[in-house]
């Protein structure tokens, strides 16, 4: 009789807790959060609109369904270069963009892309995390309402397409190139004409002599626009993008909004994608430069040390300029400056000098 009595009151609080978890998963179903993720990348786009979709999928998974992220490609929402803004006034949670591209909002916020004759992607990821970049790059979009994180990195670009060759600083006057940031600001003080556009804009502003030379990114991505088609020489080093930061900038209402938890994963996801598209971009680069060499007979050219030189040059009093706009900027570019010299001890007897003994 006991034994009955206590399977009976098992089944009944069995019952019971099933009708309770059903409530809780009902409950956690109607308190899922869907966030829109806008970018400045062609849908799908290898390597940069891929990267977006991990971070949202990593999002997604991470958070059981919690928190939802849906990605949107340029112009889907918002034109390429208005995810800033976007983000900003909550139109989007999420935007994935490279930081560069808002100088016209605050000139320094060209130091968390990629600087000329700058960091590495290894040794930016040591600045952000470890030398105190991302703490002031945060303090830097504080006023905009925004939360950056770095989601991304391509390594060292390419120096870009032309066609014409460069055999001396003075080919580079009067040259109108696709070319952002700080990089763009030298060339302009080489003599050129820096253009602004969009990945989705090159193609045709080349083929129709809109511009007469340009850079993107490097193999993997350049040969996805075609840009084999309509520019002959291919040159390297990438002097003006040596290890470009993509980022995740959040707008700081919804992100102050989630539950602790979320805004953890969130946090990590970024530091999840910003890892995986470096080596994305490593291990597709190589493939990508064979190819554009072997059958589309791109020829490869490198920048001759005397435009490499004036070109550091010129790039050092860009960066100056910029470490003087406001106090802000200042104490960006110092603190840039000072784990530049540090960590380039480090490069010069590891990397480099391995890089040199690997080639022998």
């Amino acid at each position: 009789m006991k034994r009955r009595d206590f399977i009976k009151g098992v089944s009944a609080g069995s019952v019971a807790t099933t009708g309770m978890l059903g409530g809780i998963h009902k409950a956690s179903a109607a308190k899922t959060i869907k966030w829109k993720m806008v970018t400045s990348w062609p849908k799908n786009f290898p390597g940069l609109g891929t990267g977006a979709n991990f971070l949202a999928q990593t999002i997604n998974d991470m958070s059981g369904g919690r928190l939802k992220v849906k990605v949107y490609g340029a112009n889907e929402i918002v034109p390429a270069l208005e995810v800033f803004d976007a983000v900003s006034r909550g139109t989007a949670q999420m935007g994935h963009s490279g930081a560069y591209y808002w100088k016209g909002k605050h000139p320094a916020t060209q130091f968390f892309t990629s600087v000329p004759f700058g960091l590495t992607a290894q040794e930016m990821n040591g600045w952000l995390y470890h030398g105190g970049g991302l703490k002031l790059w945060e303090e830097l979009y504080d006023k905009f309402n925004l939360i950056p994180n770095a989601a991304g990195n391509t390594g060292v670009q390419m120096g870009g397409w032309f066609n014409k060759e460069i055999n001396s600083v003075d080919d580079l006057n009067g040259l109108k190139m696709r070319i952002p940031g700080l990089g763009g600001e030298v060339l302009k003080r080489a003599g050129g004409t820096p253009v602004t556009l969009p990945g989705g804009e090159i193609y045709t502003s080349m083929q129709s002599g809109a511009i007469d030379a340009t850079e993107w990114v490097g193999p993997y991505n350049d040969m996805a626009f075609g840009l084999y088609k309509v520019a002959k020489f291919y040159y390297y080093p990438g002097w003006h993008e040596p290890g470009s930061t993509m980022e995740a900038m959040i707008n700081k209402d919804a992100f102050n909004a989630l539950d602790k938890d979320l805004q953890v994963i969130v946090r990590v996801a970024c530091r999840v994608a910003n890892q995986d598209m470096l080596a994305d971009y490593t291990a597709k680069n190589n493939q990508a430069l064979q190819t554009l060499m072997t059958k589309h007979k791109v020829e490869i050219r490198q920048y001759p040390d005397d435009v490499i030189k004036k070109l550091h040059t010129l790039s050092n009093e860009v960066v100056a300029k910029v470490g003087k706009h406001d106090a802000l900027s200042k104490k960006i570019h110092q603190s840039f400056l000072a784990f530049k010299t540090n960590v380039t001890q480090w490069s010069k007897v590891s990397e480099q000098d391995y890089m040199k003994a690997r080639a022998l």
